[in-house]
């Protein structure tokens, strides 16, 4: 009963959306109340439910897409976004821009969480969008795709990291077969499921304000180099953070101090104030004038924010009303492959809740009596949970509105490209993980 109901409810939603052209935070937080009332939720938790689910999604994801949006907004008004922009279609070549984007997303995207590095390229795909007339899809897709990737199958991230834990499993060695699956896969959907007319034939845009519309004379923009520099300083300070968990010894102040540095909010914050000089006080720009435009980025950010939070909402009710204990119960009684049960269990919870989290999380616990059993490498069973956790996003998916929305799709397209692309990963995953099975099992 309880998955008809979340069934229910999302098509709700779709109807509010599709149909009556209903705002989406408004929608969603209908939606989330509806179906908290048919889950037999008590009334006087629901509100409670949907703070949490607004809060526990914004924590700290508020603060990346603020100092995000302000980092990039300096980027584009500088004339850095389209140095590196120019820069790389120079080097790639226009027809080559798409495996410029998802090599970037993939080197990105090993240390850096998904949130943060969509924030980080996003200034450069508006301004190649702008520069070479070419969809928005077409170049974003792929950056998206391999952020995404690494994200999922990937440890230092915290789905497969965490699961790693629980299997005994080893990072690095996760780490290394992982990517054996993770680069074909990104290619494979980053680079040829982009240019099918499945998704060209969809409609995006740049959402108003995140971007600039001048176009800069060579000497007007800042050099290479410092361009690069300020948009990848957050990576290197989140990638340094990341690397001296895995090798530094715990507890040290130094440690402690590169965590602080390093965790991506911060991360960001010092990047934008780096901006500030490089990209504008160095370069003439009064400290009235960036911060007008930094300003102005946030305004644009507002109803983004607004809808990422409503989506947690609607995932906290969801999970909540125990959705993802039904499922558990249900899938005790299946009897296949280790490796097929770890992707199927986590690939149901995470379509009917939305959260990979609770997705990698149940599916592992389901799995773990017969992991040490079964003789299937722990590092294989971490892939196998992790790949299902990807599965069809969709609307219970705060990383759905996300997308959503800086793509500026319809809510129908959006689950055509998104909900499909997640789809074909995380089958592709599985593949993968049956693939280097049969030949080290």
């Amino acid at each position: 009963m309880s998955l008809a109901i979340v069934a229910f409810g999302v098509l709700l939603l779709l109807l509010f959306m599709i149909k009556f052209k209903l705002d989406g935070f408004i929608s969603l937080i209908l939606v989330s109340l509806i179906v908290g009332l048919l889950e037999g939720m008590p009334i006087e938790d629901i509100p409670a439910t949907i703070y949490k689910g607004i809060g526990g999604q914004l924590k700290s994801l508020v603060l990346i897409l603020g100092f995000g949006a302000m980092l990039g907004k300096l980027l584009g008004d500088s004339g850095a976004a389209q140095r590196i922009a120019t820069t790389l279609i120079d080097r790639f070549g226009k027809k080559n821009v798409q495996w410029a984007m998802i090599l970037t997303a993939l080197i990105i995207g090993i240390t850096m969480f998904f949130e943060a590095g969509f924030i980080v390229m996003l200034p450069i795909v508006f301004v190649i969008v702008v520069q070479t007339g070419m969809p928005l899809l077409y170049v974003g897709l792929p950056a998206v795709i391999g952020l995404s990737t690494t994200h999922s199958f990937l440890p230092p991230h915290p789905g497969p990291t965490a699961v790693c834990g629980m299997y005994d499993a080893s990072v690095g060695g996760t780490l290394l077969l992982g990517l054996i699956i993770a680069i074909p896969a990104a290619i494979l959907v980053g680079i040829y499921y982009s240019r099918s007319k499945w998704v060209t034939s969809c409609e995006s845009s740049i959402p108003n304000g995140l971007t600039t519309s001048k176009v800069f004379t060579d000497e007007e923009m800042p050099g290479f180099g410092v361009s690069l520099f300020c948009a990848l300083f957050p990576v290197f300070l989140i990638a340094s953070a990341t690397l001296c968990d895995m090798f530094l010894p715990k507890g040290t102040f130094g440690l402690k101090f590169i965590d602080f540095i390093g965790a991506a909010p911060l991360a960001l914050l010092f990047s934008v104030l780096v901006a500030v000089y490089l990209l504008g006080l160095r370069r003439g720009s009064t400290m009235t004038e960036l911060s007008a435009s930094m300003k102005n980025s946030i305004k644009s950010m507002a109803m983004i924010i607004l809808v990422i939070g409503a989506g947690g909402a609607f995932k906290q009710v969801i999970v909540d009303a125990g959705v993802g204990r039904d499922i558990a119960e249900i899938a005790k009684g299946i009897d296949v492959s280790p490796i097929i049960m770890a992707w199927a269990v986590a690939a149901i919870v995470r379509t009917a809740v939305g959260s990979a989290t609770v997705a990698i999380t149940t599916a592992a616990g389901i799995v773990l009596p017969i992991v040490q059993q079964s003789g299937i490498s722990p590092e294989l069973m971490v892939l196998a949970t992790s790949c299902g956790s990807i599965f069809a996003s969709h609307v219970n998916d705060p990383g759905f509105w996300m997308f959503k929305e800086y793509f500026n799709m319809p809510v129908s397209q959006a689950i055509k490209v998104r909900t499909t692309y997640t789809c074909i990963l995380s089958v592709l995953g599985l593949i993968g993980v049956l693939a280097i099975n049969a030949v080290i099992g």
